[in-house]
């Protein structure tokens, strides 16, 4: 049985990258479940499957069907719009993800940030924070995007500046993308689409403004798909350049992560943590705090740790967990 990459999930259908690079709709077998697993989609963009091209009539159409799904090297979850306890896999054996942030038109917050990078974390996934639409911004946005800046390269991510629109940074976003499978997030209206284009015009991905009424975007994505972008060279035929489009996230619930793991997954944090006096530590109000004293001397910007006292708390990002 041929063996398959899983470039587009709707929910229903699927569509299979077969090795010789013919695509073929799949649905997916009744008994296809991860065992132990709450997820709203069993079988995730970027999957690597055993499918049958053309096994059963599904209506007046025929269809394959996938029959196996290959275990993740890792994966992006986050929890469920719906279904509060389950949760549900953006993307799946990713070699990068790329956040897209926009300080203005829509702006995107430090706490978003910091729960989407703990999830890449926390399930292996190296992220690059990237702020777009940096040719629309005000002398007082831009002192505000060296900031953002400064707290993402201390707490040791690499950052990329782009406007996708004017091509500034377009090449260096290629050089990172030549031969990967990455996957790019971020809220409707940051430009994930019009990067994409940019990167790759051929693929002609609709876009739309932003409305001016809210600042927000409108939702041009309604499911993930992987896209082969032959004009980036890989790393010879074995290893394509390969991009995934995600539906516009307001935000990113965190999902099988306890409160005492979340430090772990701050860099800038973690590298503290046993020089703490306690091996307990919670970082809150605990004397001899390494992580705290670190805040306090601005070695770990203050914005981080709110977001991980946030975490730790509870407190919800925003609430829906996403839009699509």
């Amino acid at each position: 049985m041929p063996t398959g990459l899983v470039m587009r999930s709707t929910g229903s259908r699927y569509v299979v990258r077969a090795a010789d690079g013919t695509l073929h709709t799949c649905v997916a077998k009744g008994n296809l479940r991860i065992k132990g697993w709450k997820s709203t989609n069993p079988v995730a963009v970027g999957d690597r499957v055993e499918f049958q091209p053309a096994a059963q009539h599904v209506g007046n159409e025929l269809v394959g069907a996938i029959t196996e799904l290959h275990d993740r090297t890792n994966y992006i979850v986050r929890r469920s719009v719906n279904l509060s306890h389950h949760k549900h896999v953006l993307a799946a054996n990713l070699d990068q993800a790329l956040l897209l942030v926009t300080l203005a038109r829509p702006r995107t917050s430090y706490g978003f940030i910091d729960r989407f990078l703990v999830t890449a974390e926390a399930y292996r996934v190296p992220s690059i924070v990237v702020f777009n639409k940096v040719d629309s911004y005000t002398e007082e946005e831009l002192d505000l995007l060296a900031e953002y800046e400064d707290t993402y390269r201390s707490a040791g991510y690499r950052t990329v500046i782009t406007s996708a629109v004017k091509g500034i940074g377009i090449e260096e976003v290629k050089a990172l993308l030549a031969g990967k499978v990455t996957l790019v997030a971020g809220h409707s209206g940051v430009g994930k689409s019009t990067l994409i284009n940019a990167i790759a015009p051929d693929l002609e991905l609709p876009t739309f403004e932003v409305s001016e009424a809210s600042e927000k975007g409108q939702h041009t994505t309604t499911y993930a798909e992987m896209f082969e972008l032959n004009g980036i060279p890989g790393r010879g035929p074995v290893a394509p350049t390969f991009i995934i489009d995600t539906p516009g996230i307001k935000g990113f619930g965190l999902v099988d992560m306890r409160p005492e793991e979340i430090v772990d997954q701050f860099p800038e944090m973690f590298r503290l943590k046993n020089d703490c006096r306690f091996n307990d530590c919670r970082h809150m109000n605990e004397p001899g705090c390494a992580v705290k004293a670190a805040v306090e001397d601005g070695r770990i910007a203050e914005s981080r740790y709110v977001s991980y006292c946030d975490m730790v708390n509870g407190v919800d990002d925003e609430n829906p967990y996403r839009i699509d």
